[in-house]
């Protein structure tokens, strides 16, 4: 059973993170030959103040 980690920055809609999982199974059961059923995606958000971009929190980074 193939097992796909994704994480993110928080902030996203949720309808996006769908997608994302969509896709994700798609492309992964078609690569692997394996069910859609057996595919899993674990999509974890992380919060901004987390997430460290050259030493910056992405909260206080610049767009």
């Amino acid at each position: 059973m193939p097992i796909v980690h994704i994480q993110l920055l928080e902030g996203r809609p949720p309808e996006k993170v769908e997608e994302v999982i969509q896709h994700v199974t798609e492309t992964v059961s078609i690569t692997l030959d394996a069910p859609k059923e057996n595919v899993r995606v674990l999509v974890t958000e992380i919060p901004k103040s987390h997430w460290g971009i050259g030493g910056i929190p992405a909260s206080k980074a610049k767009p």
